[in-house]
């Protein structure tokens, strides 16, 4: 089942999809609204859905081009929804951040392959936590994105680039139980020039905004996820490269992730939303790429829907930020 968000002349929809049918889930204000209820009465998704019920059909492609389309998920409050990720988590993604943070001695592992390895030997336990990714904050709700509305690049910044990803949805149920919704498309847009700099300005780069969707995948993720990623420019491709996800390419498992997450008590707070990003190893930026204001990301994967695209904008430079003292 693919779930999604539509606006409305009476509001938002959300609207549930099996193959090419899609219909709006009956008497559902939002999808978090659907996920609070799956968590809290211990039915899934599925069941809560079916219950109930299906209502008018709904044509997603005609939403998507009338600029209909919101993000899947959203909260209530933006403040009580994070958006976080993990990097170096897929195999062959340590090629690309190792060229970006080479040192000076060649014969020195650098510190992201050094975390890369730790992955590979320890990503995956038989059993209990393995060893911990690199993790990193993007923000809050105010940074997610709608599907085709712009990824907006801060006046400061050096670069506004795509990540390809997928991305773990969830809610914590009030008894402070993570409940993942299911698995969305993600961009998880950066500043790569800002992090090549040094591996310590990661945490700045990051500080940008993130879009998911269209739709959300409830249910079991395919271990091989195979998908593409292009760069549009003018209505022409300048850029395109298949990306592969999913825990048969990745060096860390899912639940791994999960648990170092979510093992800090501030990320189980009951009915906080999560949007957990799952790293990639496929950037434009890692060929040379430099995408330009009204340059148009594309993320498409069969087994997500819609794919997910998103112009890039950039905001002007408000200069010196001043605090006032009280």
């Amino acid at each position: 089942m693919l779930l999604s968000q539509i606006k409305t002349d009476s509001g938002i929809a959300v609207v549930a999809r099996e193959g090419s049918e899609a219909a709006i889930v009956q008497g559902a204000v939002s999808t978090y609204a659907l996920a609070t209820e799956a968590a809290n009465s211990g039915r899934s998704l599925a069941q809560v859905i079916a219950a109930h019920g299906l209502g008018a059909a709904v044509d997603l492609l005609r939403a998507a081009a009338e600029g209909r389309l919101i993000a899947p998920i959203t909260h209530p409050d933006p403040a009580h929804l994070h958006l976080t990720g993990t990097g170096l988590t897929h195999l062959g993604s340590a090629a690309t951040r190792d060229a970006m943070h080479t040192k000076a001695n060649a014969e020195d592992a650098t510190d992201s392959m050094k975390m890369f390895r730790m992955g590979l030997e320890g990503g995956k336990p038989a059993t209990g936590a393995g060893v911990q990714p690199e993790w990193f904050y993007k923000g809050n709700g105010v940074h997610l994105v709608a599907p085709g509305a712009p990824l907006t690049s801060p006046g400061f910044a050096l670069d506004g680039g795509e990540e390809p990803e997928l991305a773990g949805i969830y809610v914590i149920a009030a008894n402070g139980t993570p409940c993942r919704v299911g698995w969305a498309l993600a961009n998880e847009f950066s500043d790569h020039v800002t992090e090549r700099i040094n591996y310590l300005y990661l945490a700045h780069s990051k500080l940008r905004q993130a879009s998911i969707g269209p739709e959300i995948l409830v249910g079991d993720l395919p271990a091989d996820v195979r998908g593409t990623s292009r760069i549009r420019r003018a209505g022409s491709v300048i850029w395109e490269k298949p990306f592969l996800s999913g825990e048969a390419n990745m060096s860390h498992s899912f639940a791994n992730l999960e648990h170092h997450h979510f093992k800090y008590d501030l990320f189980r707070q009951p009915g906080d939303l999560h949007v957990h990003m799952f790293g990639t190893a496929t950037l434009s930026f890692a060929d040379g790429i430099r995408a330009e204001p009204g340059d148009v990301f594309e993320i498409e994967v069969a087994d997500f829907g819609l794919p997910l695209t998103n112009p890039l904008a950039l905001a002007p430079d408000t200069g010196m930020q001043g605090v006032h003292a009280l």
